[in-house]
């Protein structure tokens, strides 16, 4: 399951790490920890908030707190345009186990992953284990009834139960995806042609909780084999409460029409949304997934096209990014056409109804219900 072989942390990197250690929600810079405050036994650094925020859970359920996590990236930052301090580099060194989302996601964090790797660091990437969708694939359009049976039929209590769900789709094994899929052809996402773009296949696994219900069980199940104990229940555990709170998600998204189930978003971020929940993804005003490109002006022409053409009654922005070209957008469309936030690429800050993966999902849902059934 580990992507790079562990090995000894390297001595300074270790004396930068001590000097300090930053949690969820916690300033950039490494603080140092209180005098006399004991080192947790396993180190866990983990580079987005989303993802941390699921390892915190997992390690609070088996140590009590959640010290032997440090998230990297601060709140409301974009995980595309992060860039690492060198001690935060340090820490990732030090760490007995680094979990990243993956697949080209943490752009700024590229060079100091290849760095780490072959200074010994253990990384997990998650993205690449949990059947990633190739970018450009189009959600299925379901039935709202089709929807539902769909999750009916999952069964939700046994771990591993995402593999099978996934058994039919033509995702080989990580590691393999580069030749599979060596023919397709998807120059329509734009992917190819970005500087920015991600590779073949769409980091925002987490925007479906099947995959980040997953991930869970991988994260305690990899975690369990340092030799903490309770990692893997606690991993089933907080899959289990994922799969729970998914549920609710369904009810909120139930009265949304099926013609109203269309998303056009400020980037390429919501198609593992659209196909696990029943909605298709019209259009996008960056192309690539990445929020780091930037649109041409025929490109957003078309989108404007495509918004009065669909009757689309709002689009959906990242909280980290500036709303300003979706008002634009909004504005030339001539309609009233609601601009609305979503939280995509990192949790919320206090009393903003996402300072959980748990609460950033069901936020979302009300957002897009309340925006759409309108």
């Amino acid at each position: 399951m580990q992507k790079l072989a562990a090995g000894s942390a390297l001595s300074l990197a270790t004396a930068l790490v001590l000097s300090g250690c930053v949690g969820l929600g916690g300033d950039t810079d490494l603080a140092a920890p209180p005098a006399g405050s004991p080192s947790p036994a396993l180190s866990i650094v983990v580079s987005t908030t989303v993802l941390g925020g699921v390892v915190s859970d997992i390690a609070r359920c088996a140590e009590g707190d959640d010290q032997a996590v440090t998230v990297v990236m601060p709140v409301g930052v974009d995980p595309h345009d992060f860039q690492p301090s060198s001690a935060q580099v340090a820490s990732m060194v030090a760490a007995d186990l680094v979990i990243v989302n993956g697949l080209g996601l943490e752009e700024g964090l590229l060079p100091a992953l290849d760095s780490i790797g072959s200074d010994g660091a253990r990384v997990l990437e998650i993205g690449e284990l949990i059947d990633p969708l190739p970018f450009g694939a189009e959600a299925e359009e379901h039935s709202e009834d089709e929807h539902h049976d769909d999750h009916a039929d999952e069964d939700h209590s046994e771990p591993g139960a995402e593999e099978d769900d996934h058994v039919d789709e033509d995702h080989s094994e990580p590691g393999a995806e580069e030749d599979d899929h060596a023919d397709e052809d998807h120059s329509e996402s734009g992917v190819e042609e970005d500087d920015h773009a991600h590779g073949a296949y769409d980091p925002h696994f987490w925007m479906d909780m099947d995959r980040m219900a997953a991930a869970a069980r991988l994260i305690g199940e990899e975690v369990e084999a340092f030799g903490a104990e309770g990692y893997l229940a606690c991993g089933e555990e907080v899959a289990a409460s994922i799969e729970g709170a998914e549920q609710e998600l369904l009810d909120t998204l139930a009265g949304v029409p099926d013609a109203r189930r269309i998303l056009v978003t400020d980037h390429d971020a919501l198609s593992y949304f659209a196909e696990s929940f029943g909605f298709r993804v019209i259009g996008v005003v960056i192309p690539g997934g990445s929020t780091l490109g930037e649109p041409n002006s025929q490109e957003l022409a078309a989108l404007v096209s495509v918004i009065q053409d669909q009757d689309v009654p709002a689009i959906f922005g990242d909280a980290t990014l500036s709303n300003e070209i979706l008002g634009i957008l909004a504005a030339e469309a001539g309609r009233d056409v609601q601009v609305v936030s979503l939280f995509i690429g990192s949790l919320g800050g206090p009393d903003s109804g996402a300072t959980s993966y748990e609460e950033m999902m069901m936020t979302n849902a009300d957002r897009i219900a309340q925006a759409l059934a309108r």
